[in-house]
């Protein structure tokens, strides 16, 4: 076939010249690096049309995606261009195209071809199976931690008959307490087979199992594909490496777009070796960079490139923007977690007030756990908001859980709250009992917590030992009710519910990357608490339970905002590779969060500075950073240092409103100061802080004045503070203080914020900075 002249065909002239030297070259294997913003899925489109337009037949052409919506998107740009022809193209992502392959030869690997796939849920629900049907603990053997490693085997083209032939594996399975997982994945298999199905792994180990085991069927298939396209192959694992090399490595017609800089899934597989050694795998390959970014303003750019360049393991390439220079990278420090999500908040309000629509602006964080506070903040500024890519985090499994307990702790009669979690942690209480528990009642016309304390007295057929199981949960329940009712401190009530009702111990048994996930949330549910404790006393304000279940139930009972509505995005940074946004706030630049604690050296580290390098790269015209001084973690308050990466950004390109000192400590500012330049940032000379204990005052309780006591009396100064004194409060901002009453640890203050609130507050815990 005879490849065009550079410009036979009006579209090339629409591309630069590196892009049209990528998609004009068919002589061999070619990688093309295309950096954030470059213009890669133009790229792959004019590829196929180019080879279309050169001669090679539709039919022949096999391109594989990551995500459905990829693929789309290139079949409708691909028809508007060459029409009919788009649809004889093998497109779509590896697991679609290869299950089509699979199915025309499902009977050589003892399938029929209309064989079915199993979701994850299928799978786990099989595997719980297996695991009672083998007599083990589904508490030691959990179904999803058992999936995973079954996954993660199969990923790496490991069957399970190879399985017991891995030492290492077999030594992590024991050191996981989980020795058994062989059996339990050969056991899999065979029930897989006997039900004439495959799971979502499968898909990707059975057909490099038909190349191997069948080498005319191999044959046939690398004479059908003329070209192979891959995109984002940075992300391809061991088995859709070994397809594709299978596949091309001999006719070398394979042209595969990534960027090793966005390389960020090791966590699914994804081996970065695979396209930083495509010039090794593929003889005579050759290497294309796309390094223009079409996206982002020259500052964004410049950034993010002086970050990606302190890895050791890339593809060098000098990325470039000709937009606009842009504003400088706005570094922010605030005091607390909370008071970073304000700040956001206000920012992102500021922009709205000058024009911009909310669906312009991204917050990215690190862990799924962070997303609670800005979900709070953000209800109460009124700022529409919609969490891309998960669930808001109250609509978490684990929270809403923790949340039921509660729920039924205050109102025995929620029918829901029971039901979610009579069984949970398992007590041997099944469907069929639920349903005689609840047909009882309905006959008596009781609650179901009223049949729960005497079943067999309700007439509940039930045997005495599965009476005993629903009485002891009933008096589980009345006990933590009572403990709620005499306990004033309402952090330590929540904290016994997740204690004594197993969840805890139930979480931290799984030691998947899922359970980790579970633990943390928990972790920041209380952490939530606490803060509404604080903020209740500083309000002189009564914390209950029935208080926050309240304000929770109206948190969870607004439906955030849906695809196409004007809201901002919250989303972790993997879930935003691939999308692009005029604003973008990246929050909890601390070390051990973003760098993660788990991955602060080697490769790692160096993955961590590429998902931060996909973060930056979001940003179209403008990128601000957060951090904060200290963050309720893992069920206490800790100091924080700064991030490392934001030593590692060009500080002629930043913008500080807190710059460090020399010595490394700071100050809040608020907005009014205006950005100090004065002192230059130091982020090497930050202290290294240790982590402390929980804050030792929570015991303190303010009750309400009883009946007969003397209201205190105003006065007109306590302490340098005086009425029409400014000051400014972490929370709500400057205001004037309009009253001040009582004295020592009643000392109140009512202050008229400038956000438009007024407040009464104690001022042992308001923590008030006089402002002049």
């Amino acid at each position: 076939m005879q490849g065009a002249a550079p410009f036979d065909f009006p579209y090339l002239s629409e591309l630069n010249d590196a892009q049209r030297a990528a998609v004009t070259y068919n002589d061999g294997p070619a990688l093309v690096i295309a950096g954030a913003g470059s213009g890669k899925t133009r790229v792959l489109v004019y590829k196929l049309l180019y080879l279309i337009d050169s001669g090679y037949h539709p039919k022949g052409l096999m391109a594989l995606t990551f995500t459905n919506k990829a693929a789309r998107e290139m079949r409708e740009r691909i028809s508007q261009r060459a029409g009919a022809a788009a649809r004889h193209i093998r497109m779509g992502t590896f697991h679609s195209v290869f299950l089509r392959i699979l199915r025309q030869h499902a009977s050589l690997l003892g399938y029929t071809p209309d064989f079915s796939i199993y979701n994850t849920s299928d799978s786990r629900s099989r595997i719980k199976g297996i695991i009672k049907q083998l007599g083990l603990d589904d508490k030691v053997y959990k179904p999803n931690v058992v999936h995973s490693r079954i996954s993660s085997a199969k990923n790496r083209l490991i069957t399970a008959e190879a399985y017991p032939s891995y030492k290492e594996l077999l030594t992590y399975d024991a050191k996981s307490s989980i020795p058994r997982v062989a059996e339990i994945y050969s056991h899999y298999q065979r029930e897989l087979k006997q039900a004439n199905a495959m799971d979502f792994d499968d898909l990707l180990l059975q057909i490099n199992i038909l190349f191997r085991e069948y080498p005319d069927v191999l044959r046939e298939w690398q004479e059908r594909i003329d070209y192979l396209l891959i995109d984002e192959y940075q992300d391809t694992n061991f088995a859709q490496y070994m397809v594709a090399k299978q596949l091309m490595q001999q006719k070398g017609k394979i042209f595969v777009v990534g960027d090793d800089a966005q390389s960020i899934y090791s966590f699914r597989g994804a081996n970065l070796e695979n396209i930083l050694s495509f010039e090794k795998t593929f003889a005579g390959a050759r290497v294309f960079k796309l390094e223009r970014n079409y996206r982002s303003t020259q500052t964004i750019v410049a950034a993010a490139g002086r970050v990606i360049a302190q890895n050791e393991y890339q593809i060098p390439k000098a990325v470039f923007s000709e937009e606009e220079e842009g504003e400088p990278i706005q570094v922010h420090e605030a005091m607390t977690g909370d008071l970073e999500a304000l700040w956001a908040g206000e920012e992102i309000r500021r922009f709205v007030r000058s024009g911009e629509p909310y669906s312009s602006i991204a917050v990215l964080y690190r862990t799924n756990a962070q997303s609670r506070t800005l979900e709070q903040v953000f209800r109460r500024l009124g700022i529409p908001f919609r969490i891309y890519g998960g669930r808001s985090f109250f609509d978490h499994k684990e929270i809403m859980d923790v949340i039921a307990y509660c729920r039924l702790m205050i109102n025995e009669q929620d029918e829901e709250a029971l039901l979610r979690i009579i069984n949970y942690p398992k007590r041997s209480i099944g469907d069929t009992t639920v349903l005689r528990v609840r047909e009882a009642a309905q006959r008596e016309a009781v609650s179901l917590s009223r049949v729960l304390h005497d079943p067999l007295g309700y007439g509940v057929a039930v045997n005495k030992p599965t009476a005993a199981r629903l009485q002891a949960f009933a008096a589980l329940i009345d006990e933590l009710r009572d403990y709620s009712r005499s306990e004033q401190d309402l952090y330590a009530v929540v904290e016994r519910v997740i204690r004594q009702t197993g969840i805890l111990a139930d979480l931290q048994s799984d030691s998947s990357g899922e359970g980790k996930a579970r633990l943390e949330n928990i972790k920041e549910l209380l952490g939530g608490i606490d803060e509404y404790v604080r903020t209740s006393l500083e309000a002189d304000l009564q914390p209950t339970l029935g208080s926050y279940l309240s304000e929770v139930a109206l948190m969870t009972d607004q439906d955030t905002a849906g695809e196409g509505d004007d809201a901002v995005t919250l989303m972790t940074i993997h879930a935003s590779k691939g999308l692009e946004f005029a604003h973008v706030f990246i929050l909890g630049l601390e070390e051990d969060l973003f760098p993660s604690m788990m991955s602060n050296v080697g490769r790692e580290l160096e993955e961590e500075r590429r998902l931060f390098y996909v973060a930056l790269t979001r940003a179209e015209r403008s990128c601000h950073l957060g951090y904060a001084r200290e963050r309720f973690r893992n069920g206490r308050t800790e100091y924080c240092r700064p991030s490392r990466f934001l030593r590692e950004l060009p500080q002629e390109l930043l913008r500080m409103d807190t710059p460090l000192s020399a010595s490394g400590s700071t100050g809040y500012s608020s907005g009014r100061r205006g950005y100090s330049e004065e002192l230059p940032m130091d982020f090497s000379a930050a202290p290294v802080f240790e982590a402390r204990p929980a804050r030792p005052s929570r015991k303190v309780f303010v009750g309400r004045r009883e009946a007969g006591e003397e209201a205190p009396q105003p006065v007109s100064r306590i302490g340098k503070l005086r009425i029409g004194s400014r000051v400014l409060h972490k929370r709500f901002g400057e205001g004037e203080v309009m009253e001040l009453e009582g004295a020592g640890d009643d000392a109140k203050a009512t202050v008229a914020f400038d956000a438009g609130d007024t407040k009464k507050l104690l001022l042992r815990f308001a923590q008030l900075e006089l402002l002049d």
